[in-house]
């Protein structure tokens, strides 16, 4: 590896990818390579933007040693595999996998070190400690999770509702889920109510609310800025770049464990 981390950058014409090239052209820890996107445009704010099917040619070619990725889960999972074959550790913040796609990135993993992160916030991490303790004092209260993304976010619930869920699910059993609610449908015992909200240009915002019969606890994160989600994903690649093969955590980068 280089002095400092060569890096490549994914969707580079999308939300995500135009923060992401925004970010890490400010940063010195890092050296931008590489960007590539399946769209046609060929430079945004000035950095060039390759074909992504040329990916695994450019992957060698410019000596790259950590992809960042917020595509789509097909796309997502199709750069993986070239990074496996390229040694190229890869940053995942793409959600929405399917099983076979995620056992896609799970094989990479055997070849070259993957991290997949459904947020790159660090005030998410903060929130999925208070939510598992705050799920561990209060076991008989009733959950609810509610997040709210952009008009233009196409799966539901989150990457991140699910992971606030699975964190729940660990600490209280595998609950049956109810996906909003029409009609005549009382609360049944020890479900959990998840409701997805589609509006404007909304960064993120995500909220567990714990009720009991006399007092609720309500824990809630809102992003105000993408930016916040691009440089934690350029944290992790840089912290990814050089290590062993294997499959990493959010978690690690923010405790900089070794």
């Amino acid at each position: 590896m280089s002095e400092v981390p060569r890096i490549a950058v994914t969707g580079a014409t999308g939300r995500m990818g135009r923060e992401l090239l925004a970010l890490a052209s400010e940063r010195e820890d890092l050296d931008l390579v590489l960007a590539v996107s399946g769209s046609a445009e060929d430079e945004v704010d000035g950095v060039r933007v390759a074909d992504a099917e040329a990916l695994p040619r450019l992957l060698v070619e410019n000596e790259v040693d950590a992809l960042v990725d917020f595509t789509a889960p097909a796309a997502s999972a199709e750069y993986v595999a070239a990074c496996a074959d390229a040694g190229v550790a890869a940053v995942v913040g793409t959600t929405g996998f399917d099983v076979e796609q995620e056992a896609a990135l799970t094989q990479a993993s055997e070849s070259v070190p993957v991290l997949k992160a459904s947020n790159f916030s660090r005030g998410i991490a903060a929130l999925r400690r208070a939510v598992r303790e705050a799920v561990a004092a209060l076991p008989d209260f009733d959950v609810e999770v509610t997040e709210t993304h952009h008009n233009g976010k196409r799966d539901a619930p989150s990457g991140t509702a699910n992971t606030l869920l699975e964190d729940i699910d660990e600490l209280r059993g595998d609950h049956p889920r109810v996906h909003g609610r029409e009609g005549d449908q009382p609360r049944e015992d020890g479900e959990i109510g998840v409701h997805a909200r589609r509006a404007g240009g909304v960064p993120g915002e995500h909220d567990v609310l714990l009720g009991g019969d006399h007092e609720y606890l309500s824990l809630s994160h809102t992003a105000l800025d993408r930016g916040v989600f691009a440089d934690g994903a350029l944290d992790a690649a840089v912290w990814l770049s050089g290590r062993g093969a294997g499959w990493y955590d959010f978690g690690a980068v923010i405790n900089d464990e070794e």
